[in-house]
């Protein structure tokens, strides 16, 4: 029994050994590249707020819990009196004569900030432009020689591959985290024009800015954002692309700002229901659910219901690729557009406008009127002062949702202006469309909910 079990140790230990020389080995990537990656401090001036629950007279957010933890609370102050505040991020050096890239909101309302090197030495930068849109800032220093991070090329990483992250999470600079891509091309409710690449990399406070390194020592990414409950890591994590980020760094470099293109559309993913409704053989592309008046797309022709295949023959497989397509072309020049259109494939030119602000609506429906039980809507005719307060032409509120509506999704307070491509300006116009659309079949209802427009599909039963 004794020889069995040595000889059973002997056997684990060997398949244990043949294990171990197949996991990733990232010591020689962190020699070679850990000098690149820097820490950043900064200062800003913050009002004194001293309260209950508030341990240093400080907003109550994510962007103070590492120094309620690691800092003493300042002394008693009077509300008028400024007081700095320091706060930590990474960064990683791009070029010898000091250009550094780092999260835009790393450098947010500082009033100074400070590099350190793993030298040890500190230098003062001066913040070059930041992007808040993409958040992505470049600052420089005066030095030169520096050790720069040899650049990579995100649309090559594949999900499953290994992935690095150095930073200063918490202070505690140039720490090493490793993980793999979890996914790519993630779209997060706060930022529409960035296509995040997601890991299980741990990253925390102070890791934000930082680089996260492929295993052939290139930089594919930046560190700027957790999946939290808890305010700390949970295993998700996103980084932005660098392809996104060095264009975002030649612009800032060379004008100091960012011009981004804009076509003057509200774009939705492609469900299999309205792949269905609309007749697609796959769900691919970005769905058009409002056209803004007076854009290039209204120019172009482009309408609601249409749905964007390609940009600049570019292939548009999930609506998140398309937004940073057009956001990194020229303003001004002409692009390519291959659409589907009333189960037809379509080409149409446009000329791309610079990127504004969003337009938010609000407002409420009036009159009343009933659409037929078969789909379970009560919707309500809107009058030309409710239409104009809430920024649109067109369109019926629903009352009320019951039955396959509600199941489809579509709530109280939605305004429908659309079915399909055509627009709906009355409660009778929308009975007899849904009156007379077959049983079993499906179709798309255009919704303005607050400041969103969507397409809904709905399966007439």
């Amino acid at each position: 029994m004794k020889k069995l079990l040595f000889i059973g140790i002997i056997f684990f230990s060997l398949n244990f050994s043949a294990f171990a020389k197949d996991l990733p080995d990232f010591t020689e990537l962190v020699k070679e590249h850990g000098a690149s990656v820097v820490n950043i401090t900064t200062t800003q001036l913050v009002k004194s707020r001293n309260g209950p629950g508030n341990f240093h007279g400080l907003p109550d957010d994510e962007m103070f819990d590492f120094f309620k933890r690691f800092m003493p609370p300042p002394a008693a102050a009077d509300n008028s009196r400024e007081v700095p505040v320091r706060s930590g991020g990474s960064g990683f050096i791009i070029s010898g004569d000091g250009y550094i890239l780092t999260n835009a909101h790393v450098v947010d309302g500082a009033e100074e900030v400070m590099v350190k090197l793993t030298d040890r030495r500190e230098f003062k930068a001066k913040v070059i432009g930041a992007d808040p849109r993409s958040d992505i800032a470049l600052i420089k220093i005066k030095a030169n020689n520096l050790p720069k991070v040899p650049i990579g090329d995100s649309q090559q990483l594949q999900v499953g591959e290994w992935v690095i992250a150095i930073g200063s999470p918490f202070g505690f600079e140039n720490s090493v985290t490793a993980g793999i891509v979890s996914a790519k091309g993630r779209s997060l409710p706060s930022e529409n024009y960035v296509p995040f690449i997601q890991t299980d990399v741990a990253v925390n406070p102070g890791n934000s800015g930082g680089p996260l390194f492929n295993m052939e020592g290139e930089v594919v990414g930046i560190n700027s954002q957790i999946f939290s409950r808890s305010g700390g890591y949970m295993g998700v994590s996103f980084a932005i692309p660098i392809d996104v980020a060095m264009q975002v760094a030649d612009q800032l470099k060379s004008q100091g700002k960012v011009r981004r293109g804009r076509l003057g559309v509200v774009i939705q993913e492609v469900s299999a229901g309205n792949a269905n409704a609309f007749g697609l053989a796959k769900p691919e592309g970005a769905l058009v659910s409002e056209v803004e008046k007076d854009s290039p797309a209204a120019s172009a022709g482009i309408k609601a219901g249409d749905v964007i295949l390609k940009f600049n023959d570019q292939t548009i497989n999930r609506s998140i690729d398309l937004p940073s397509l057009v956001a990194s072309t020229k303003p001004g020049s002409i692009a390519k557009l291959q659409i589907w259109r009333n189960r037809t494939i379509m080409e149409l030119p446009i000329t791309v406008a610079e990127a504004s602000e969003p337009k938010k609506i609000s407002g409420k429906p009036t009159q009343t009127g009933k659409t037929p039980d078969k789909i379970g809507l009560v919707v309500t005719d809107l009058d030309k002062a409710t239409l104009s307060q809430l920024g649109i032409s067109h369109g019926i509120g629903v009352e009320s949702s019951d039955g396959m509506a509600a199941r489809a999704g579509i709530q109280s307070g939605d305004i429908i202006i659309g079915v399909g491509n055509v627009r709906i300006n009355s409660v009778e116009q929308f009975n007899s469309i849904i009156l007379n659309t077959k049983k079993n079949s499906s179709i798309a209802l255009l919704i303005k909910r607050e400041d969103t427009t969507l397409y809904i599909p709905l399966q007439i039963e």
